[in-house]
């Protein structure tokens, strides 16, 4: 798989050709016969048949874990949306506040330009995500698996930055009375 200027030159779901919502049982499938139509001693050793053998076994280990499968489905989906990241960030970098109001939580990072990145709770429920809140600590809780990623854009400039979000992350919550 190639990222670069948006353009995605062959895939995991290509390699093994399934489609990208292709179950385990169609992407296991489909991975034996790939494999046993690439393996380099059946064929003629040449440095493409190998090329070829090591790609079908990368994409068999990222489509058949769920959790590398999800996170390789956000960044195909991203990679789609001519998106250009500024900065790629785990979510406890991010600064969380209690805004106040029932349940609703700003999270925000500054950008470069001095301004903010910022999403607050409600809308990330609206992109599938929930904030699980243990005293002051929050946590991610997806609708698909993790880990995740969420892209967010600066209030003042063009730039935007990636959070990773991962299972044990958390980020501590300030509350402003």
């Amino acid at each position: 798989m190639a990222f670069g200027n948006n353009s995605i030159r062959e895939t995991h779901y290509d390699i093994l050709s399934v489609k990208e919502d292709a179950n385990y049982e169609d992407i296991r499938t489909s991975y034996r016969y790939a494999i046993l139509n690439s393996l380099p001693d059946k064929l003629q050793a040449t440095s493409e048949s190998g090329d070829r053998f090591l790609k079908v076994q990368k994409a068999w280990e990222i489509l058949s874990d769920s959790r590398s499968r999800a996170l390789y489905d956000n960044m195909l989906i991203a990679s789609r949306h001519d998106t250009s990241v500024a900065d790629d960030i785990s979510l406890e970098d991010v600064m969380a506040e209690d805004a106040g109001e029932e349940e609703v939580i700003q999270l925000f990072h500054q950008c470069r330009c001095g301004d903010y990145y910022f999403v607050d709770s409600s809308e990330l429920e609206k992109m599938g995500y929930s904030l699980l809140r243990d005293g002051s600590r929050l946590y991610f809780v997806a609708q698909n698996a993790l880990p995740a990623s969420l892209i967010l854009p600066c209030g003042s400039c063009s730039l935007k930055v990636r959070i990773l979000i991962n299972p044990d992350d958390f980020v501590s919550i300030d509350q402003h009375q």
